[in-house]
């Protein structure tokens, strides 16, 4: 079975076929080369998979970022993070990375940042003297904060998919979003001054003082969402339906530029990305429910033993792995096939589950931001209206740059669990 599951699902990807159907008609393929197992057990896993609690956080998230996008917060948000950092050479550029880091404590989700940000931030940079394909690559990396910082829906998905604990991933998440937001704004830095772009970024900028005053209803969402969480006041998936309550309530009745007219496209815009991937993760679940009862985790995790003794060495391979594999699938389905057979093995090596998870997030990150489908690269390329050939070459250190950041994430523990520690109050399970 395992053959036939392998072979059918990479037949499928190179053909092109959308990954849920290519996931669904491969696990149905390899239950019909099995030949011992009903077909009755599609519908069933499929609706299991989805039939879980932690996952009804998914769509009121997704539903709270397009909320907030259209609610006015990601100008405010803007301006809050040019008061702060607009006044240096580059300081546009980092104004960039600090308002995606700040929408995405609020959105959960790298496209919503991406097309939320980038329309008011790539013409911004543009206007000031940047190339377009540097705007663009700027924005497209920055975004990929929208999966490191909590909320996050890829962050969900790990624990869901692996049974851990999704609060603990959260607060797990805030070390290595603010190392990679760190690490990009030290490189556009870097850039700028070489290049001798962004001498003109201090115009129009807010005192911090009346930037603060004006962002200070958004900066309260992601406040009350992760102060609930990590205070009991509320589950995860609670705290998703107090952040579509907050996002009503600052976008409606404070700032007053979200209208009762505006509903019903933000509403259909929630169904569509919800169903997108819910179909992913009830296909995944068949496929991964297969994937187990072949015995497919257990002989890969014989073969890693075998074959690197030390858990460095481990860590380096699924690394480059993951890397590659985020390049070709997509990040939810990803996580979901993958991570319930990487994450016993990495367990088994030493390595902390609520750590592993952030490693392997921040690492398909990495392929939302790099062809041939990188979803990340693709809304900033049509936000600047740029082909994406144009944007490759400036991507590269970016990509490098964020890959820098995940060798120290991987190989620095603490960067990860300290805050785990001091908020759970010792090691993690």
């Amino acid at each position: 079975m395992n053959a036939a599951l392998g072979l059918s699902l990479a037949i499928l990807f190179l053909l092109g076929v959308p990954i849920a159907v290519s996931i669904g008609l491969a696990s149905v393929i390899g239950i019909e080369a099995q030949g011992r197992l009903p077909l009755l057990l599609v519908a069933q896993r499929m609706f299991t998979g989805i039939d879980s609690f932690p996952l009804m956080a998914i769509p009121l998230f997704i539903l709270a970022g397009n909320l907030m996008s259209a609610g006015g917060i990601s100008e405010r948000l803007v301006a809050l993070a040019k008061s702060i950092v607009g006044g240096i050479q580059g300081g546009l550029a980092c104004t960039c990375v600090l308002t995606c880091m700040l929408f995405a404590s609020v959105s959960g989700s790298s496209v919503a940042t991406t097309f939320a940000i980038g329309a008011i931030l790539i013409p911004a940079m543009v206007k000031h003297g940047y190339p377009k394909p540097l705007a663009a690559s700027i924005q497209a990396s920055s975004a990929e904060l929208g999966v490191l910082i909590p909320p996050s829906i890829p962050l969900i998905l790990y624990g869901v998919s692996t049974d851990t604990s999704v609060g603990k991933l959260f607060i797990a998440g805030l070390g290595p979003g603010v190392l990679v937001a760190a690490s990009l704004m030290a490189l556009v830095l870097v850039i700028c001054r070489v290049r001798g772009i962004g001498m003109r970024d201090g115009e129009g900028r807010e005192s911090v003082g009346r930037a603060f005053l004006g962002a200070l209803p958004a900066l309260l969402v992601p406040f009350v969402i992760l102060g609930g969480i990590y205070s009991g006041i509320f589950t995860p998936t609670e705290a998703s339906a107090v952040a579509v309550a907050a996002a009503l309530i600052v976008g409606m009745g404070l700032y007053r530029e979200l209208k009762i007219a505006d509903l019903p496209a933000i509403l259909t815009k929630t169904v569509i990305a919800t169903s997108a991937i819910m179909i992913i993760i009830s296909a995944a679940a068949l496929f991964s429910f297969l994937i187990t009862r072949s015995g497919l985790p257990n002989d890969i995790a014989a073969w890693f033993r075998d074959v690197f003794e030390s858990k460095l060495a481990f860590l380096l391979v699924v690394n480059l792995l993951l890397l590659v594999v985020g390049m070709f699938i997509e990040t939810s389905a990803a996580i979901l096939v993958l991570a319930p057979i990487l994450t016993p093995i990495a367990v088994a090596y030493g390595v902390d589950p609520v750590h592993f998870g952030l490693i392997v997030v921040v690492n398909l990150a990495l392929g939302m931001i790099t062809p041939p489908l990188g979803v990340n690269l693709f809304a900033a390329c049509q936000v600047a209206n740029l082909p994406v050939e144009k944007i490759i070459p400036q991507l590269v250190w970016f990509v490098l740059t964020v890959f820098a950041a995940l060798m120290v994430i991987t190989y620095v523990p603490a960067i990860t669990l300290w805050p785990v520690e001091l908020v759970f109050g010792g090691p993690t399970p």
